[in-house]
């Protein structure tokens, strides 16, 4: 994936200090732009440690305005007068948008009309990318059971499926977010194509899939899972604690869907959507045996806690054929994409086998969704046609990131990032 040249752009990121923001930034600034970056002022006058950690304190200017703030996003772009915006600013914890759905509304969605308005009357000829969401997509279903199960649950489904499965999720599929978060992403994703097609602003929204890598928040189950077993495997701690682990996810490396927003900005159609993600799909519980894999325990057995249900090598790698798609996994996702096996709270948890010992997992009900994605299987397609995207990091060189940034004794405490 050949990245574009971004020399002597004139280049605004809402967020630069979130997660995300950083490996931007610094792609940004390696490549010769000037890098503007909106931050909200804390008290302390300190950089977010994504900042740090990419040496950008002295390589972006930092503008003080949160999005809520519509007269400093005025100031803001005024002063960066920007050729691109990428607005990557939001509450983005899935989980936290259910015991407090309010500030993801106000700023997820009032936030992003302020911005619009602002790009709109200060700055109508740049090019804004809505950093989207797959969790847009919400309710995706694999099967005509997998169906006739939420039915029983939620009652009505709209939009009905016009296809089962719905699998590999294209841009076209229909939008069902399933929390706060997911929602307020939706109004987004449509107000940022409303201001191309009633304003003409040159907007586009990508729809990245889930990515990761070194610096992604403590609160996030990725590194939830990853501090664990970096903990467990120093001596640090004596087990784990998980919520869902039946759910899949279509991961990516942070630095690929990076590149992918580069490709939106340099290359993608006013009013379009792109969907960025990796073309698989792998299990949470498959993302706990990689990161034990890559601390030394290698999982030979696993059974719950009552030990009724037993899997022999749950970590054994293979080629999967799912959903008209061939992906790389492992002998648990199969069985689980199979419904030969599930995993519930009243399982209570599970014992690993490893050629270290025996590793404990505790379901912990408190992290559990009152409502959950299943699954997520992206089709890049489009963007890797239109714009030549491709996301080349295996999952394994995801976990194996997230577990270098873990083991420094700096970054094992966590933090919200």
């Amino acid at each position: 994936m050949e990245r574009p040249d971004v020399r002597g752009r004139r280049v605004l990121i809402t967020g630069v200090s979130g997660f995300v923001g950083p490996y931007l930034a610094k792609a940004l600034v390696s490549g010769g732009a000037r890098v503007y970056g909106l931050v909200r002022n804390r008290a302390d006058r300190t950089l977010s440690r994504g900042l740090v950690d990419h040496d950008l304190a002295d390589a972006v200017e930092f503008i003080d305005a949160g999005l809520e703030d519509f007269y400093g996003l005025l100031r803001g772009i005024e002063r960066a007068a920007p050729e691109v915006v990428f607005h990557l600013a939001a509450q983005s914890f899935v989980g936290a948008s259910f015991a407090n759905p309010l500030p993801y509304a106000h700023v997820n969605g009032l936030g992003t009309a302020y911005l619009l308005e602002a790009i709109r009357m200060r700055a109508p000829e740049a090019t804004v990318v809505f950093a989207g969401s797959s969790e847009e997509y919400g309710l995706v279903f694999a099967s005509e059971a997998q169906y006739g199960e939420a039915q029983r649950k939620y009652g009505a489904i709209f939009p009905a499926p016009q296809r089962l499965p719905e699998l590999p999720v294209a841009e076209t599929n229909p939008l069902r977010p399933m929390s706060p978060y997911a929602s307020s992403k939706v109004y987004g994703d449509y107000l940022t194509r409303n201001y191309a097609h009633s304003f003409g602003l040159k907007a586009i929204v990508s729809r990245a899939f889930n990515h990761e890598g070194g610096g992604r928040g403590i609160a996030f189950v990725t590194s939830q899972i990853v501090h664990q077993v970096v903990r467990l495997s120093l001596g640090e701690g004596d087990g784990i604690r998980l919520g869902n682990v039946n759910v899949f996810r279509d991961w990516s490396h942070v630095e690929d869907i990076v590149g992918g927003y580069l490709l939106v900005a340099a290359g993608g159609r006013r009013g379009d959507v792109y969907n960025l993600g990796s073309r698989r799909t792998n299990s949470v519980l498959t993302y706990l045996l990689l990161a034990l894999e890559e601390t030394g325990y290698r999982a030979r057995r696993l059974a719950t806690v009552k030990g009724d249900k037993v899997v022999e090598d749950p970590g054994a790698e293979r080629i999967l054929g799912f959903f008209g798609a061939e992906f790389p996994g492992t002998r648990i996702d199969e069985l689980l994409l199979r419904g030969e096996v599930a995993f519930d709270p009243s399982d209570e948890g599970l014992i690993i086998d490893t050629d270290r010992g025996k590793v404990s997992v505790t379901f912990d009900r408190d992290r559990f969704r009152p409502s959950d994605v299943p699954i997520l299987l992206c089709d890049p397609a489009k963007a890797e046609a239109a714009l030549g995207f491709g996301a080349r990091r295996s999952l394994r060189d995801v976990v194996r990131d997230q577990v270098d940034y873990f083991v420094s004794p700096r970054n094992r405490g966590g933090f919200l990032g």
